[in-house]
């Protein structure tokens, strides 16, 4: 290996444990008490290091966020290629995103609350994005109908389950009945 690949690896490795730490503070105290001062010294680099990978928390954040839109994608693909059937997909993918969204409270703030500095829905969207995206469609494009624009069906299904997450988590919602929604959204696909 060349001194210019060991430092390439060196590198990424680094940038790896930066947003694998914020994202782990992030989820045990919140995203405010994520600061480039607090992740320095809990990687044991110096700020200027932090600094030579990301110019700020915003940029940390959109890390996670990106690594955050390539598990959720993976999270529903896996969760609807075990279901029989399209609305049976349609449930899956809905539990396995509001799954994702408790497990995961942190990151589904980088990728849906909070300014990570990433485009959406624009041209130069980042591929993990595109690809979390991709994930819904797939499925939900099968029970979109056939006068109704997969990618706007997908928005507004995307944007249901969105408000349901949201609610849920700020205790808007009661979340025993979280079950009873999905059951509830995907039973009024069955009717259209």
């Amino acid at each position: 290996m060349s001194v210019q690949e060991r430092k390439a690896r060196e590198r990424a490795d680094r940038e790896r444990l930066i947003v694998a730490t914020a994202r782990e503070l992030a989820e045990q105290q919140g995203w405010d008490a994520v600061t480039t001062r607090r992740l320095a010294e809990r990687i044991e680099y110096s700020q200027p290091v932090l600094y030579s990978h990301f110019r700020g928390k915003r940029e940390i954040i959109g890390a996670v966020a990106l690594q955050g839109a390539a598990e959720l994608a993976a999270a529903v693909r896996a969760a609807t290629s075990a279901a029989d059937g399209p609305l049976a997909r349609v449930a899956a993918l809905a539990h396995a995103y509001l799954d994702f969204a408790e497990r995961n409270p942190a990151v589904y703030d980088a990728l849906f609350q909070l300014d990570g500095g990433l485009p959406y829905a624009q041209d130069d969207t980042p591929e993990p994005l595109k690809d979390a995206f991709a994930a819904l469609l797939e499925t939900l494009e099968e029970v979109a109908g056939d006068d109704v624009h997969p990618g706007l069906f997908t928005e507004t299904f995307w944007a249901a389950l969105h408000g349901l997450a949201a609610l849920t988590r700020a205790r808007r919602l009661p979340p025993e009945h979280t079950a009873q929604r999905v059951e509830l959204l995907v039973g009024r696909l069955a009717i259209v």
